[in-house]
């Protein structure tokens, strides 16, 4: 893949605003209270799918990364995993009955750290989970690792238990960069976890990067993305840091003069994308890179790759089931959320049984938006017949009121539109979000976009 087709420095900087990542659309900007457990009830009869994708939440951390704006629970005790768990368990009984239809094809765990839990408690709550769900003999299981609180046999007891992907967040190996954000952590150690959990069959290892951070250098940035090379992983994940700090407190921490500067941040994106690149992975959506042979890889080859809350994936097809504090579910036409504050999530599950807070249920025009927006996240590409035919619409007049925002794209030959099809240039594959905002029927309510990252 040919990386510099991604790079016109005035075309980026002309479109580096701030906008959604399209997890979801409508975004969960838009999630109400008004949504409620008869909604929920509601979307699963309506469902036509009976296959599921769980999410697992666990929002603990032993110490807090100051870049970091996940929803997370700092604490050194363990025993809290404990109580967690036993709410967790309430909630996995009261909505596992609602999907006994349904098969499990798919279990990602994040957080917060997962690994933060003990080995029997990985345990426990694996067998819960595959006793109140009906798994897949073929199922792929996932967990994201913070590798600086782990054992070198956490490999062997995650893949005893079923577990075939771990994605391990790497972030950056400069010694200065780890202690100004507060994640000290082995390299070596990394490195030989990953070769030993290939040793015991693990069947793809993801590494999260992030470009962006304090005291990065392109000298810095280098070593790490040479590093990871030599590691072999499968995928990685390359995100931009949002230094958000009116949002998240920990990011005060981080003086803006120790951040990279508009013009040095995206000479770090342009290093990782064309180094990867170079090294032979292929540019996946906006922020992934897999190998040739990976299954999203071939997904994006042959236009069925998928976007949802976890980001990129092939199991586009499945319902999602979050579980845990603040996780999010897409089940048939809706979307829903659950409490994201700790106490209240219990104080939800004893009332209740479930700790549902908001959620939307579609309309007809936020299902074919929905589908315009991820088939271009995902495929660069949009049929229009098809949109016509499933639909019963005629694209153009459908859209007439958002193509002519597509006329600047046009332009500048990042879009070509005609009536079969849109197609999105590779060079402005960094503009995605941009692009796909033109079919955001919300969007103009968000004057503020700084509720959003930027796209670079």
């Amino acid at each position: 893949m040919q990386a510099k087709q991604f790079f016109d420095s005035q075309l980026l900087n002309k479109y580096n605003t701030s906008g959604p990542r399209y997890t979801s659309y409508p975004t969960a900007l838009e999630f109400n209270h008004q949504f409620n457990s008869t909604d929920l009830l509601q979307a699963i009869e309506k469902s036509d799918n009976n296959e599921l994708s769980l999410y697992i939440h666990i929002p603990f951390c032993h110490s807090l990364c100051y870049y970091c704006g996940c929803n997370k629970v700092i604490t050194r005790h363990r025993d809290k995993a404990d109580i967690y768990l036993d709410y967790l368990a309430k909630e996995i009984n009261s909505r596992a009955p609602l999907f006994k239809n349904y098969t499990v094809k798919q279990l990602h765990w994040g957080g917060g750290t997962p690994s933060f839990l003990t080995h029997q408690q990985i345990t426990q709550l694996v067998t819960l989970l595959k006793h109140a769900f009906n798994f897949a003999d073929q199922v792929e299981m996932s967990i994201e690792i913070d590798p600086r609180e782990i054992e070198m046999n956490l490999a062997e007891h995650l893949y005893a238990l079923g577990f075939n992907r771990l994605s391990i967040g790497v972030q950056d190996i400069d010694e200065k960069v780890q202690k100004t954000i507060n994640r000290v952590q082995s390299t070596e150690f990394i490195e030989q976890f990953i070769a030993h959990a290939k040793q015991v069959g693990f069947q793809s290892i993801n590494v999260d990067l992030i470009y962006g951070l304090p005291h990065q250098t392109i000298e810095t940035f280098t070593r790490t993305l040479n590093k990871v090379h030599e590691m072999d992983v499968d995928r990685i994940s390359l995100f931009s840091y949002a230094h958000l700090p009116s949002r998240f407190a920990a990011q005060r921490k981080l003086r803006d003069e120790w951040l990279p500067n508009t013009q040095e941040k995206f000479a770090l994106m342009k290093l990782a994308i064309e180094t990867l690149c170079g090294f032979g992975y292929e540019f996946i959506g906006m922020d992934h890179f897999a190998k040739p042979d990976d299954e999203l890889a071939i997904a994006q080859k042959n236009g069925t790759l998928h976007r949802n809350f976890q980001g990129y994936t092939t199991k586009g097809n499945c319902d999602l089931l979050g579980l845990g504090v603040s996780a999010i579910s897409a089940i048939g036409d809706s979307f829903s959320q659950n409490i994201k504050d700790l106490k209240p999530y219990y104080q939800a599950i004893e009332d209740q049984g479930h700790a549902q807070e908001k959620g939307i249920t579609l309309t007809q025009d936020d299902v074919i938006r929905g589908e315009v927006i991820r088939e271009l996240m995902c495929n660069l590409y949009l049929d229009k017949q098809h949109i016509n035919t499933k639909y019963g619409i005629d694209f153009d007049s459908y859209f007439a009121d958002d193509l002519p925002l597509l006329e600047t794209f046009i332009n500048d030959k990042l879009v070509v539109n005609n009536q079969q099809e849109i197609i999105v240039k590779q060079k402005a594959r960094l503009l995605i979000r941009i692009i796909c905002m033109s079919f955001d029927a919300y969007m103009k309510h968000h004057i503020n976009q700084q509720r959003f990252s930027r796209v670079i």
